[in-house]
């Protein structure tokens, strides 16, 4: 038994495993399962040991839990140390399997992470968008109605420093910006016809303006 354990030591005091993961959401890196694997295979074969994980499903209620258990092993002894993920009822861009799959890899990595004392502050890694898919329908519809204000201000403002540089420039033609512009801020910068009509200008040649 005293050298399962002492395995054990070196390789918790000397595995690095960085994190080469990014979640893009909450804006920090994290380590996955699998980095934990790569980093650590060099150190079984160090220390003589052979590390194996292992899934178990329950079922409690209408939910499936995946029990992982990370087992080191000499050949004579072994150490143990399990984690439990639950499957999620539904995530979105993700079929029954891709959720299993999921849920069965965070239970593995917490459950490596446990036996070889890997510290991990962060929750849900890659999954996890922070609050960003909760947004009410009137937060959503101004962010829509920003995106929107944005795109048309940028345009509008390209379009009018191109066109007003050319020798058909005119006040009728300045008077047509102004109604474009009015438009889009009577209707929220949402009425498609206002972004027709600056893709209209977009289109026209220096020499053969339309008024």
């Amino acid at each position: 038994m005293k050298h399962i354990y002492e395995a054990l030591m070196n390789i918790q005091s000397e595995l690095k495993a960085p994190k080469n993961q990014r979640n893009n959401f909450g804006g920090y890196n994290y380590r996955s399962c699998e980095d934990i694997m790569e980093a650590v295979k060099p150190l079984l074969l160090k220390n003589g040991v052979v590390l194996t994980v292992s899934d178990d499903m329950s079922v409690i209620g209408d939910r499936v839990y995946v029990k992982a258990t990370a087992t080191l092993a000499d050949g004579e002894d072994v150490i143990s140390n399990s984690a439990f993920a639950r499957e999620a009822e539904a995530k979105k861009g993700m079929d029954d399997s891709q959720i299993t799959g999921a849920t069965s890899s965070y239970a593995r990595k917490y459950a490596l992470n446990g036996l070889f004392c890997i510290d991990d502050t962060k929750d849900a890694d890659a999954t996890n968008t922070h609050g960003k898919d909760d947004k009410t329908p009137a937060e959503k519809a101004k962010e829509t109605r920003e995106a929107n204000k944005k795109a048309f201000e940028e345009r509008f403002s390209k379009m009018y420093a191109y066109f007003k540089g050319t020798p058909k420039w005119s006040y009728d033609l300045e008077t047509r910006f102004n109604s474009v512009m009015k438009e889009a801020v009577a209707n929220k910068y949402e009425d498609a016809k206002c972004l027709e009509m600056l893709e209209i200008f977009d289109k026209l040649e220096k020499d053969s303006i339309v008024y």
